[in-house]
């Protein structure tokens, strides 16, 4: 009797398990890892129509190139934004820092049911700054 190896879909399959261990989860085709922090933050810049604006808003989450968030003000894809988002005094030993830089809205969702806020994704540019309470 002879051994019959696998079939290459079973090899296939035993291959994705590992390198998936969850397969309940969706596949994430982002360059750089998004971390789900709730982080305060103001967001600056002009509506549509031209008039400024200034918003609280808290960041969903946040990576290297961007964040997600949700606005009242109704941008629109490729509006100027300026973030001021104030960082955990865990990460500051215990000073209050705050981080500002600015990007372009990539991305848009629908206002929710609820109110007129509506979910907005923006790309960093490379020009950043640390605010310590000093400096303010």
């Amino acid at each position: 009797m002879t051994k019959k190896s696998a079939s290459k879909k079973t090899q296939t399959e035993k291959k994705t398990k590992t390198l998936i261990p969850n397969t309940n989860a969706s596949i994430n085709r982002r360059r750089e890892w998004r971390f789900e922090l709730p982080l305060k933050a103001e967001v600056q810049g002009k509506a549509p129509i031209g008039k400024t604006f200034k918003e609280q808003t808290t960041l969903e989450n946040i990576s290297s190139q961007g964040a997600y968030f949700c606005l009242d003000s109704g941008v629109t894809v490729g509006s100027k934004l300026n973030l001021m988002i104030d960082l955990p005094t865990g990460l500051t030993e215990g000073k209050k820092v705050k981080l500002r830089l600015g990007g372009l809205t990539v991305r848009l969702e629908k206002p929710n049911k609820k109110g007129k806020q509506q979910g907005v994704a923006i790309r960093f540019n490379k020009e950043f700054k640390f605010i310590s309470e000093e400096d303010a």
